[in-house]
């Protein structure tokens, strides 16, 4: 392993992570310039370097982190299933980013501007990057008051994951949309949660991440139905050409999109129609 690599796995897994989303705006970039060079480039951001940063609490993920917005594989691949895929970016919907990454924050914020900037809602349990400070299975929302959800690897962490579920479909308007997703293991059928297993090294032994406290198996789709939603399981990365694989490192997650369902059914293509319903 690499000293970089090094670096990266000791701070995840010894620093606060609160401490950590404050001081990685400058930091990253310092380490990103032993990364100077062509061969990669964000699709958030257009940074090109030779290779991503490496990432991971457990396992060191090479090509991973993107220096100058702090975009992950899985960041870069919805990023780009958003602008492709959906309207959310043609209009202002009451957005939901629940635990926002900087690297998307920083795009929803530039679109939404001053102007719109009540119908971006940023959130989580205690990130200073959050506007909104509340717990993900106890939503401080009215009902059906959103109109589009994002919420990426926070289930894992929650204690009662459909009761989070139950919450998300609860705010969300009939016809409204979101992305759910979640670190998963497809050889694994099953879930596999074990609330008896509590201290952080026994979590990283066998959930992978020290604060994680299940893996999810090929029955996510079904956690998600089992909570109201409709689900579309997309391998969004077969869609991309094998140079655009490449050069934005996308890593091949599965997007989870899920849709509230109105009284004639869902539309096929997420939009971004919508007043703002907190307003």
């Amino acid at each position: 392993m690499g000293a970089i690599q090094k670096i990266v796995k000791w701070a995840l897994n010894h620093l606060p992570r609160t401490f950590l989303q404050r001081v990685a705006g400058w930091g990253v970039p310092i380490l990103g310039v032993w990364y100077a060079g062509r061969g990669r480039k964000c699709p958030i951001c257009g940074k090109q370097v030779r290779e991503f940063l490496p990432y991971g609490y457990s396992i060191s993920r090479r090509d991973a982190l993107c220096p100058r917005c702090l975009a992950l594989e899985r960041h870069r691949l919805l990023w780009l299933y958003i602008e492709r895929e959906t309207d959310l970016l043609n209009g202002y919907p009451t957005l939901l980013h629940i635990a926002p990454e900087v690297a998307l924050k920083r795009q929803f914020e530039k679109h939404y501007g001053e102007e719109h900037a009540d119908r971006y809602l940023t959130a989580d349990l205690e990130s200073p990057l959050a506007k909104l400070h509340f717990d993900i299975q106890d939503i401080p929302l009215a009902d059906e008051s959103v109109d589009v959800v994002i919420c990426n690897h926070i289930l894992e962490h929650v204690e009662d994951d459909r009761r989070a579920l139950r919450e998300l479909h609860r705010i969300l308007r009939k016809g409204g949309w979101g992305v759910v997703l979640v670190p998963q293991d497809l050889d694994r059928e099953k879930t596999f949660e074990d609330d008896s297993i509590t201290s952080p090294e026994e979590r990283a032994r066998v959930f992978g991440q020290y604060d994680h406290r299940r893996i999810y198996g090929r029955d996510y789709a079904d956690r998600l139905r089992e909570c109201g939603f409709e689900v579309e399981d997309i391998e969004y990365e077969k869609r991309l050409s094998e140079e655009e694989r490449k050069q934005y490192a996308t890593a091949g997650e599965r997007l989870y999109i899920v849709k509230r369902k109105t009284e004639n059914g869902t539309d096929d293509k997420p939009r971004a129609e919508g007043a703002c319903t907190l307003c």
